[in-house]
């Protein structure tokens, strides 16, 4: 699809064609080195934009100039964006991020309308709420991978994917990624993951994760060397699975779970949910959340802070640690004062 966008783009023949298509097909992946995940999802907003000027704005993809677009329509199509398509606000920065990036592309290589696109560029983000973070209990997590079934070659392969995802913390789109030859199985046991932005990182896998995935590995032949570039997960029909694919597969096991305890398994469950219990768990053992930060790619510990306020068992931990020594141990005297509550009472009456 990517490939098709680009050259419905440079078929528009226009001056905002030229630009998108050099933006998307050359400075991001050439320049910048962002990643195909980032450049499709710029490309969804750019479609979306395409879309609101032909339906809203009645002007058609062909026609559109870099000259129509203006500062109030940009803010017109994130209104739209969240009163027709029903965005979030989240999204809407998403979308907002893409094309803010764009024009600031355009502010060197067309700054004829250099004013226009200061305009642009000075678009608020819209606030939103902090996302609230959701894992499960070590006891939930046990109780999710005891639903596959063993006996099964899809339940191997499922159980051989739940724990890797909760082993690594990786997230989605690099379990969906994940090829045989980023895996190695000689000890150290360790798995390669390609994080946001193509950066990598080594991560260690514990012993248990490592009999189960060697076994799904083994009986698929994807430890043989013609398989190394082979999806280490794939669906029925041996192809790579999805984002849907691996919510699929989650939500089946956490419906299992939730049937037998469903005090320990929350209504709505994420992919994202599990990466979050598994740091949730290191940081209540007692790992450093320098660690932490490495082993999920955050880009920076602030992001990996989230986790620290969070544990409100961690918090008591430690205001219970820091006042222990200055608390009275025994009850002072003014307490044991029978008349001391109508004494209140009274007070400056």
């Amino acid at each position: 699809m990517h490939t098709l966008f680009l050259k419905l783009v440079f078929l528009m023949t226009t001056d905002l064609s030229r630009h998108l298509a050099a933006f998307l097909s050359a400075y991001l992946p050439g320049e910048r080195g962002i990643s195909g995940n980032t450049i499709n999802s710029y490309r969804d907003t750019f479609i979306l934009l395409l879309i609101y000027y032909s339906d809203v704005m009645k002007i058609p993809a062909e026609k559109l100039t870099l000259n129509m677009i203006k500062a109030e329509t940009i803010t017109g199509f994130l209104d739209w964006l969240e009163s027709e398509r029903r965005s979030c606000a989240a999204t809407r920065n998403v979308r907002l991020a893409a094309i803010h990036s764009f024009f600031r592309y355009l502010q060197y290589h067309y700054p004829q309308s250099l004013d226009e696109w200061q305009r642009i560029l000075s678009i608020p983000v819209k606030k939103t709420a902090k996302p609230v973070v959701n894992y499960l209990t070590v006891d939930g997590i046990k109780l999710l991978l005891k639903g596959p079934d063993q006996s099964t070659k899809s339940g191997r392969r499922d159980l051989a994917l739940l724990s890797l995802m909760y082993n690594s913390g990786c997230r989605v789109q690099e379990i969906i990624d994940l090829i045989p030859s980023m895996v190695r199985m000689d000890p150290p046991c360790t798995v390669k993951l390609i994080g946001k932005g193509n950066k990598a990182r080594i991560v260690p896998m514990l012993d248990e994760q490592v009999k189960f995935l060697k076994k799904y590995m083994k009986e698929n032949n994807l430890l043989e060397p013609y398989a190394n570039m082979y999806p280490l997960f794939c669906n029925n029909r041996h192809e790579k699975l999805t984002r849907a694919g691996v919510n699929y597969i989650l939500n089946k096991y956490a419906d299992i779970a939730r049937s037998k305890n469903p005090v320990i398994i929350p209504e709505k469950l994420s992919c994202h949910c599990i990466r979050h219990s598994m740091a949730m768990h290191l940081l209540q053992s007692g790992v450093n959340l320098v660690y932490i930060r490495d082993l999920l790619g955050h880009s920076s510990i602030q992001v990996t802070e989230i986790y620290a306020r969070v544990d409100s068992k961690q918090k008591r931990e430690a205001i219970a640690k820091a006042y222990e020594d200055v608390m009275p141990q025994e009850e002072p005297s003014w307490m044991k004062n029978d008349g001391l509550l109508e004494w209140l009472k009274s007070f400056n009456r």
